[in-house]
This record gives C-alpha cells, sequence and structure tokens, in this order.
C-alpha cells in the first residue's frame, strides 16, 4: 500500500458563543467530503473557539472554494472563521 501524505488545512472558528457553530461548520465539512482529523474547542467567558486540522487529500481545488464558502458561512453566523495550509501555519509558528 502506498503511502501518501495527507494534505492538511487548519480551520479556526472564533465569536461569540451561539447555538450550533459546531454542527454547522461539520455539516459543510460533510458535504465536500472533507475529513475532520482533529478537532479542539474552548469557550472562555462566552467566546467560542474552534480549532479543526481537516484532511483535504485528493481535493486540493475545494481550498480556494472553501476559504470563501467558509468565510461567507461565519459571517452568517456571527463568527469569525480562518482556514489554512497547515504547512503555511507550520512555517509561520518556525520563525
Amino acid at each position: 500500500m502506498e503511502h501518501t501524505e495527507k494534505e492538511k488545512v487548519i480551520i479556526t472558528v472564533v465569536g461569540r458563543d451561539t447555538v450550533g457553530i459546531i454542527a454547522k461548520v461539520c455539516t459543510y465539512l460533510a458535504e465536500n467530503q472533507v475529513n475532520i482529523l482533529d478537532i479542539s474547542q474552548t469557550i472562555v467567558q462566552d467566546y467560542f473557539n474552534m480549532m479543526m486540522i481537516v484532511d483535504l487529500t485528493g481535493k486540493t481545488e475545494l481550498f480556494g472554494k472553501m476559504q470563501k464558502d467558509l468565510d461567507e458561512l461565519g459571517n452568517g453566523i456571527g463568527v469569525n472563521i480562518k482556514c489554512q495550509k497547515a504547512e503555511i501555519f507550520e512555517m509561520m509558528h518556525r520563525i
């Protein structure tokens, strides 16, 4: 079996806590067959913070669309959603 490196993307969600944030983000990802590798979320004084690592292996063309769609989704539910490729995230934090 051939080993392929996963194309990891970091998604962050920050904003006021409301019902359904996780459900809406996860529904979008499931509808686009994006696998969640890891997820962490906390709520601090009514502020919601979530970080997800997802796998876009074989779906590289989806990245730009996903950035735009999640930005719009976040605007619709009052949170800030950003996604960036893990390799860039790792290089930024190596400096």
